[in-house]
């Protein structure tokens, strides 16, 4: 039990740490397999002296330092080399301690020159496709598995696979400079590195069970980083609108699941526990981004966001206003899931039957995905035809990817089931 729990608080170090190390380990080898492989080595010893000697004052600097001498040394025994450069010397100086001090005191020192932006746009560079982009990116930045970065795009672990090694290829045959780039190619990739950031909320945010202490500090990472985007791109509504979106969802986390963490769906959750300064900031970000004129794709999603924590009650959401703000999402960013999640909106304007009207169109693009048959199974079930609601709710249940999907599932069965129990 003991050595369970070791696992779990060094786990949960060093999801959170990861990005910090490695955009610092990669400015210093300006390599990406070197700074992976200097990031595994590092957790590779931590998992050693960590339960032994406590948690370092600082994961992310303790990382940098052991990765990076380990890889040097390494090197210098391949290279012969005699010295390290003239940064390390001083670092290591001083010992552990007060190396592992410098290097917490220089991070986040800068601006746009913090190392975890640096490496996001590194990931994003504008020759290579958004998609693979944002794969390449969250496989480097967040450590996510290729199977959870696949489930996200809705694709093969193997595809996924491929379009990871292609885009680290390609990232090294083009040369990319290992700096910050200056303002215009900041712009250029600003579109990449926001879509990564909310991919990578959404890995910590939908995280449930034995998966949310690990998952959960992705939330909050790619809400700081969305942050410093904001400080760089004050006058972008789309940045704007992608925190407040953040603040808005993460403001609802604590009410998500039950004490045995089976999830709780929106309309039944304990709206008291709704996180009040964090909505009141996401709102204010959305009256001041609404100023611009400008209907981004995430300002869109977090004006709908915005509507539910506006509702004191769940009766009193204004579903047509949501169903409008999804019809201009699905004009300005078309996509099977906006017209999934816009048929919820419709279901409650306008009924069952005009929502799965809506939806059928659908199967062939959404057949791996979870919550096409969840919600067509409730729509079924709304209509009475209980026999194809079973079918759908079966196949939820074996695409679903955690106990909490699978568990919200069979409880839609099990009403099903007693329902047609005779009394």
């Amino acid at each position: 039990m003991a050595e369970a729990a070791d696992m779990a608080w060094i786990n949960t170090a060093l999801t959170a740490a990861r990005p910090q190390a490695m955009g610092a380990l990669l400015r210093y080898f300006r390599d990406l397999d070197r700074a992976e492989e200097a990031f595994q080595e590092a957790c590779l010893r931590a998992l050693k002296a960590w339960p032994r000697n406590g948690p370092p004052r600082d994961a992310a600097a303790w990382l940098i330092l052991v990765g990076r001498n380990a890889t040097v040394d390494s090197l210098r025994r391949l290279a012969r080399q005699q010295a390290l450069p003239e940064e390390d010397t001083l670092l290591a100086e001083g010992g552990e301690d007060d190396a592992e001090a410098t290097l917490a005191d220089r991070l986040d020192g800068a601006d746009y020159r913090d190392d975890i932006l640096r490496l996001l746009f590194i990931c994003c560079p504008p020759d290579l496709p958004a998609a693979q982009q944002i794969a390449l990116a969250l496989r480097i930045v967040s450590g996510l598995s290729v199977a959870e970065i696949a489930r996200a795009f809705l694709i093969g672990d193997s595809a996924m696979e491929q379009r990871i090694t292609r885009a680290k290829a390609r990232v090294t045959r083009s040369g990319v400079p290992f700096e910050t780039p200056g303002a215009p190619e900041r712009a250029e990739r600003l579109g990449a590195v926001a879509a990564m950031l909310y991919l990578l909320f959404n890995e910590g945010y939908s995280a449930g069970g034995d998966t949310v202490e690990r998952r959960a500090p992705l939330a909050q990472e790619a809400i700081r980083l969305a942050r410093l985007l904001l400080r760089l791109f004050p006058s972008e509504p789309e940045i704007m609108g992608l925190l407040a979106l953040m603040l808005l969802q993460q403001a609802r986390a604590g009410a998500r699941f039950d004490a045995d963490g089976a999830a709780v769906l929106l309309e039944d959750q304990d709206r008291g526990r709704w996180n009040g300064p964090m909505i009141a900031e996401g709102l204010a970000l959305i009256d001041k981004a609404m100023r611009h004129g400008r209907p981004t794709p995430y300002l869109v999603q977090a004006a709908i966001a915005a509507l539910h924590a506006r509702a004191a009650t769940a009766a009193d959401t204004d579903w047509t206003q949501i169903d409008l703000l999804y019809a201009t999402l699905e004009h300005i960013q078309p996509s099977p899931v906006v017209t999934l999640n816009r048929s919820v909106a419709t279901a409650k304007v306008r009924g069952p039957a005009a929502a799965l009207a809506m939806i059928e169109p659908l199967a062939d693009r959404l057949a791996g995905y979870f919550h096409f048959f969840g919600v067509k199974g409730a729509y079924l079930t709304q209509l009475g035809r209980t026999a194809e609601a079973r079918v759908a709710f079966d196949r939820a249940i074996a695409l679903a990817h955690t106990p909490a999907e699978a568990a919200h599932i069979r409880q839609h069965l099990d009403g099903l089931q007693r329902e047609a129990t005779p009394t």
